[in-house]
């Protein structure tokens, strides 16, 4: 896979499998709703010292699109204009998912990373199976997601089916390829955060090796242990240092975020 993101990093880690069959095809969104705006600070660490390089904020909002009721979700990661001259990033991806099933239509990926361009525009037929993009036609599973929509199902999943130590896998498009991952269900736990301290789900994603993640199963993500199910904190190896991303601020949220043990 090409370069990893802001986006991605936090869209990766928290998709889930979505196959024919599966109970999570057809599942009903009760976990957001269109208003919602939810902003992420992304700290790294190279010499023992955290510091703020960046932001990645995820927004919703209810649109038409061909005629059908549709969730529009926008992600946007952007580095510190201060660490601008060492690696600058503006990256914003957009989803475009049913309303009722929460399957996407439309995907687009415009990202400018260190003089890395990449505009991607992916239509989703789910009658055929298929993902149409620039390059041409893709045949791909049963209920795929994109890297961005897959954030939004999986906040509807009822991890309390769970056990710690199950794998649940999920399937994604991205790049002209599909990719065939999983998340380790790592139980439930108190994490403290910039933002404050949250009653969390923690589970561990398996990633594919690329320029700035290592393979495996070494990046961790908490989620509020409410209806809500958003990320209050992701901690992940790279390349040279590691990362960590922390909740920083939330709006218009369906349910009241009663996970919250303490603020700050």
């Amino acid at each position: 896979m090409k370069k990893r993101t802001l986006i991605i990093c936090i869209a990766l880690v928290l998709s889930i499998r979505l196959t024919a069959g599966d109970d999570f095809c057809g599942t009903r969104n009760n976990a957001f709703q269109a208003g919602e705006s939810i902003t992420f600070n992304v700290f790294y660490n190279v010499i023992g010292l955290y510091v703020n390089a960046g932001t990645a904020k995820f927004t919703t909002s209810l649109e038409q699109l061909n005629g059908k009721p549709v969730y529009h979700i926008i992600g946007e990661g952007n580095s510190n204009s201060k660490y601008d001259w060492i690696f600058k990033v503006r990256d914003k991806y957009e989803t475009f998912i049913d309303t009722a099933t929460l399957q996407p239509y439309k995907f687009i990926r415009n990202v400018d990373e260190g003089g890395y361009k990449k505009y991607e525009n992916v239509t989703f037929n789910h009658q055929t199976n298929t993902a149409i993009t620039g390059d041409g036609v893709y045949k791909v599973p049963n209920c795929i997601q994109d890297v961005l929509s897959a954030v939004y199902y999986m906040r509807s999943i009822d991890f309390d089916k769970y056990k710690p130590e199950d794998k649940i896998p999920f399937d994604m498009f991205l790049d002209n390829e599909i990719y065939h991952l999983h998340i380790r269900y790592m139980g439930k736990e108190e994490v403290k955060t910039k933002y404050g301290k949250f009653r969390a789900i923690k589970f561990k994603p398996l990633l594919v090796k690329g320029t700035i993640f290592q393979g495996g199963e070494k990046m961790t993500v908490w989620v509020t242990d409410d209806q809500n199910h958003f990320p209050v904190r992701i901690e992940s190896p790279i390349t040279v240092g590691s990362i960590k991303v922390d909740l920083m601020q939330y709006r218009n949220n369906r349910w009241p975020v009663s996970s919250m043990v303490s603020f700050r």
